[in-house]
């Protein structure tokens, strides 16, 4: 999940190396050949989330079997602003590792890519991947990431049972998503379920309408980046208006102020709720340890717009791995092949083996498994139909620190949704103005 939405852990861990390589690794990207013998030995830095160790773990001992002369060794990184600041540092320093895992979209154009990444455009594997992470992992001058991971969605997770015994189609509008909660609503089930207890998860509503926004604008982020466009006006207030609609209709579960993400997705998995406002990947996480049987009936459309032709999935598309241009001769040649196999169809294997899909793959050359959940075929249709845009975050740098507790404040009925909606636009002109954007 992105570090915009909820913070990561921040402790250090090191996986597969001694003390004594830890003190090396720094060093080790900016040498350019392999040794006397033909062997070349190359580092990759990854989070250190278990999901990731395990994965770097696996990823690395099957390239090597494929690949006898290369020896990789895994290095591990904090998450959260304190990784951030490390990868930038040692970018900046010549010190990064060969290969690294790290974020796409503006945490990734944050890091200078142009002059301090390997461009990786003539790769066979770059026309495989799809639009929306091209544009997160790209500048206009090249390509710098191959995706690791499946992307997930932000939109509306739904009971599928509870639609089908209701008679209700998926809502393709707002107001056919309000006619749909109406009804829901009648028939005793919540329609709308709400969980402020984890406050992070207040923000969907709004996240997830951005891909909405940029269909009928495809201009806005980059205005909104240049203080040309706001929240209180214009495609972006729907998210707010839409908020307090639903709050205003008493469409959400009795207990919104206090429940959390843990209980709405068993209330969702039970039928007690019919739709929750979500990421995939959460909502999926969350029933596969609560409710694993409940896993097939969970559907997932996109946020509904005003107007169906403008209704389009908010994508959150994976982080990449990427090779520092301090990577030179032989090591760069050897981060290349790795780069490719995490990709290759055993690199895939090893994906899907370690992760549980939230969504699909964002390059052609890997799938889901056959056994994924159901929703994920419902994301993919949205982005096989080109009915996909990548999330705010991925195409602007600016995000208030406190649009958690200002949804809160509309969705509870403390705020209209224009105050709602102005407090934010204040709220991340001081974000702008500490990231020394231009225009603020």
């Amino acid at each position: 999940m992105s570090s915009f939405i909820t913070p990561r852990r921040a402790t250090t861990v090191v996986a597969g190396v001694g003390l004594a390589a830890l003190a090396l690794a720094g060093c080790s990207g900016a040498t350019g050949g392999g040794s006397a013998d033909g062997k070349v030995e190359i580092t990759y830095l990854t989070t250190n989330g278990d999901d990731s160790i395990a994965t770097g773990n696996a990823l690395i001992s099957a390239f090597e079997k494929a690949n006898p002369d290369i020896t990789v060794t895994l290095n591990t990184r904090p998450g959260g602003t304190e990784g951030d600041n490390l990868v930038k540092t040692q970018l900046s320093t010549g010190e990064m590792d060969d290969v690294f895992f790290y974020n796409t979209g503006s945490l990734f154009q944050a890091l200078n890519p142009d002059q301090t990444l390997a461009n990786l455009a003539d790769e066979s594997w770059v026309s495989e991947v799809t639009d929306n992470f091209k544009t997160v992992a790209s500048t206009d001058n090249g390509t710098y990431g191959a995706p690791l991971g499946t992307s997930m969605a932000g939109g509306i997770a739904y009971n599928t049972k509870v639609f089908s015994d209701l008679g209700i189609s998926v809502p393709t509008d707002w107001s056919s998503l309000v006619a749909a909660a109406e009804k829901i609503k009648a028939a005793g089930i919540t329609p709308i379920e709400q969980t402020y207890g984890d406050t992070w998860t207040s923000q969907l509503f709004l996240l997830a309408d951005f891909g909405n926004v940029r269909t009928q604008d495809e201009n806005w982020a980059d205005d909104f980046t240049n203080n040309k466009a706001k929240f209180a006006q214009g495609p972006a207030l729907a998210g707010f208006t839409h908020l307090q609609d639903a709050f205003d209709k008493g469409l959400f579960n009795a207990d919104f102020a206090t429940a959390t993400a843990a209980e709405g997705s068993a209330a969702l998995a039970a039928g007690k709720a019919a739709m929750y406002p979500m990421l995939s990947s959460a909502v999926l996480s969350n029933i596969t340890q609560s409710n694993p049987d409940a896993v097939a009936d969970i559907g997932f459309f996109a946020m509904p717009a005003d107007k169906a032709a403008n209704t389009t999935l908010t994508v959150w598309e994976p982080s990449a791995v990427y090779i520092p241009k301090t990577t030179e001769g032989a090591k760069l040649d050897a981060a290349k092949k790795f780069v490719a196999f995490v990709n290759s169809p055993e690199g895939c294997d090893i994906q899907n083996a370690n992760y549980v899909a939230g969504g699909p793959f964002s390059i052609s050359s890997c799938s889901v498994p056959s056994d994924a959940a159901p929703m994920v075929a419902e994301i993919q249709k949205y982005i096989e139909d080109g009915k996909s845009a990548p999330a705010l975050e991925f195409l602007s740098p600016v995000k208030g620190p406190n649009l958690e507790n200002i949804a809160i404040s509309v969705g509870s009925g403390i705020s209209s949704a224009q105050d709602g909606a102005a407090a934010y636009d204040d709220d991340v002109k001081k974000q702008a103005q500490q990231l020394g954007l231009a225009g603020w």
